[in-house]
This record gives C-alpha cells, sequence and structure tokens, in this order.
C-alpha cells in the first residue's frame, strides 16, 4: 500500500537539492527579466493587448487540462470587459465562463490582497455557479466533506494514482498553506510558485476544481515575482502541452519522501519553455498592431472591422462569403461586396486552395 508525501510526518518541511536547482532557476530568472524588458517597450495598448491574448490562453489551456473546452470568444469577450478594453465584436460570455475570468483576474490583479480561505471559497464558487460540476452536485465554497481519490481505468480495473487527506485534516492543513502563502519567507518568488502549486494540489480541498485553482495560485504568485499585475506568459497553455509528463511528476511525487527537488526541476523547464513561448504571442500583438497601422484608414465599415479583427485571431477554418454573412448577420451579397472591398484594396486576397467553396486569407 502506497505511503503518499502529507503521510509522512511534517511533509511540509521540504527538502530541495540546490545544486540541481540554481543554474535552471538563473536560467529562469533571466528570462522572466528579458519578457518583462521586451513588453515594457511596447507601449500601453500593446501591453494590455499582450495581457489580454495571455490570460484568454491561461484561461482556456487551464480548463482544457481538466477536459472542458471553452469558447476562446467568450473567453476574450469576458476578459476584454472586466479589463474595460475597447475591443470590436465582442459576444455574451456564458455565466461559467465569466467564473473562471473572475477568479484568474483576481488571482493576478490582485497579488498584494493576502489570500484566506474566504479568498478561495470565492474562486470556487465562481468556478461553479449552480453549484454542480457537470451533472454532479458538489459542495461549493467550503472544503470538501468526504474522501478525495485520482482514479482511472473502468469497472474492475480501478487504479488509484493518489489518496487525498482525509476531510477531518483540511483546516488544518489549509490554514498552514495560506499562513506560509501570506507570509515573507526567504525562498525565491519562483520556487515559491512551485511549491504552492505542489501543496495545494496535495491537499485537494475542493470536491472539484482544485487543478485549475492550483494553477491560478501558481499565476499569482509568479505575478509577484514578475513584479507586474499583467499576464505575458501562460504556465497553463505550457502545462496543457506536457499534461502527460505534468501529471506523471505530480503522481510520482507523492509517493516519494519530502524532497521534491524533481518536482521543481520539472516545473522550471516548463515555465522555461512557457516564458520562451510568450514571444510568440508578443509578435502576434505587434503584427496585428502594424497591420492596423497599415489598414485602418481604408476599412469601410464595422463588419468589416470586427471580421478582420476575428481573422486577426486565430479564425477557425476558411473565411468564406457565407461565413462572413453569417457572423456578420447580412446577406450573401452584403458580405462578397465588403469581401470584394477588402480584395481591391489588398487587404485581404483570394487563397489558392481551390475547391467548391472560394475563400480568401488576410495579406500580412
Amino acid at each position: 500500500m502506497a505511503v503518499y508525501l502529507h503521510e509522512r510526518h511534517n511533509w511540509t518541511v521540504f527538502m530541495l537539492d540546490d545544486e540541481k536547482i540554481l543554474n535552471l532557476l538563473s536560467e529562469v530568472r533571466h528570462l522572466q527579466g528579458k519578457i518583462i524588458g521586451k513588453v515594457e517597450l511596447l507601449g500601453f495598448a500593446l501591453k494590455d493587448e499582450a495581457n489580454l491574448e495571455t490570460l484568454i490562453q491561461d484561461v482556456v489551456q487551464s480548463s482544457e487540462i481538466e477536459g472542458e473546452i471553452l469558447n476562446p470568444e467568450q473567453v476574450r469577450s469576458s476578459i476584454a470587459t472586466r479589463l474595460g478594453l475597447d475591443i470590436s465584436g465582442l459576444i455574451h460570455a456564458d455565466r461559467h465562463i465569466d467564473g473562471v475570468v473572475e477568479m484568474m483576474l483576481d488571482a493576478t490583479q490582485n497579488t498584494d490582497k493576502t489570500l484566506s480561505d474566504e479568498r478561495l471559497f470565492g474562486w470556487h464558487a465562481a468556478l461553479f455557479p449552480i453549484g454542480r460540476s457537470g451533472l454532479y452536485k458538489i459542495d461549493v465554497a467550503q472544503w470538501r466533506n468526504g474522501d478525495m481519490q485520482v482514479v482511472s481505468g473502468g469497472i474492475g480495473r480501478e487504479v488509484v494514482h493518489f489518496e487525498a487527506p482525509k476531510a477531518e485534516r483540511l483546516t488544518e492543513e489549509m490554514t498552514k498553506l495560506i499562513d506560509w502563502f501570506n507570509s515573507d519567507s526567504n525562498i525565491d518568488p519562483v520556487l515559491k510558485a512551485a511549491i504552492v502549486h505542489l501543496w495545494f494540489v496535495t491537499i485537494h480541498p475542493f470536491d472539484d476544481g482544485n487543478g485549475r485553482i492550483a494553477r491560478a495560485l501558481t499565476d499569482m504568485q509568479l505575478s509577484r515575482a514578475d513584479g507586474v499585475n499583467q499576464r505575458f506568459y501562460s504556465m497553463s497553455a505550457q502545462i496543457r502541452k506536457e499534461r502527460k509528463g505534468y501529471y506523471a511528476i505530480l503522481e510520482k511525487t507523492q509517493k516519494g519522501d519530502s524532497d521534491i527537488t524533481n518536482w521543481i526541476v520539472w516545473f522550471l523547464k516548463c515555465l522555461k519553455e512557457a516564458i520562451i513561448s510568450s514571444s510568440i504571442i508578443i509578435d502576434k500583438v505587434v503584427k496585428k498592431h502594424h497591420f492596423w497601422m497599415a489598414n485602418a484608414s481604408k476599412i469601410g465599415n464595422d463588419r468589416q472591422r470586427m471580421m478582420l479583427d476575428k481573422l486577426l485571431d486565430d479564425f477557425e477554418g476558411n473565411l468564406t462569403t457565407s461565413k462572413w454573412a453569417k457572423i456578420s448577420k447580412v446577406s450573401a451579397d452584403t458580405a462578397l461586396r465588403d469581401i470584394i472591398d477588402l480584395v481591391n484594396k489588398g487587404i485581404l486576397l483570394k487563397a489558392d486552395s481551390g475547391g467548391r467553396s472560394t475563400n480568401y486569407e488576410l495579406n500580412w
């Protein structure tokens, strides 16, 4: 029978092998400084846009890790509305998407506020606004009352990957974690992000949503480490890419002792890749800026501006006249006139892909 990390005496007295960590930590801190310096040169508007794009990734990918697929356009609308950004073509967001966004923004915008059980309960209530996880009713805004196991496999072939602390331990365990998180410790802020992530998922204090809240806490601590309340790299997006390894290292660490060096190394490598990947977002934001600088004066109506915005933001599938008409809620003739006008101005190009439906793409 497995002995889990939380069953060991003084399990939160974590041990680290500095020799295996320090060089990697230095690399990460250097990259953090470079990315923050890079965005400082963008100006307020482009910084806001880069922050928006990163938060969208964070919200969408953190949910996708748990198997929940969110509508990116709804996520964009919810974040932009709450940040007061003037963006065309915003749509109504579902209540549960607003909840995920509210949790993420509270974590990353209010890093100076102390953590408390009430704040965590608020995040949990935001994640589950109707008190259900899918078809199942759950206890919301309170620590779980029952046992918690992470299990895979069908009936009769179940494999228990992890068993969380008993419910009667949760108040004491969470008080210890919250006090540590709020304290001024000598530990590097990035290492603190790695530790709080592991510590929280080890306790698994809620009926559901533990992974998403752990990643929100991680983003909160990384924002403190960066010294800014905007996000310019997405740890959740990188974890989503490395999901198999993420669950494997967590399971291995839960079945080990208080030496969590391997977890810290995995976390730092993942964070390093997340920061490197952030250049893609920033370059995209700059490219969009240059596009509008060159073409804004050529746009004939709000429909064209809205559709171009969508094309600039990971438009799904090919742009056809019928798709333009459906999204813009106009006739096919009006859609075709809008498109031909942009083709004549050199903003859109007729694609070479052929097929039964003519489609168009951005000329950028």
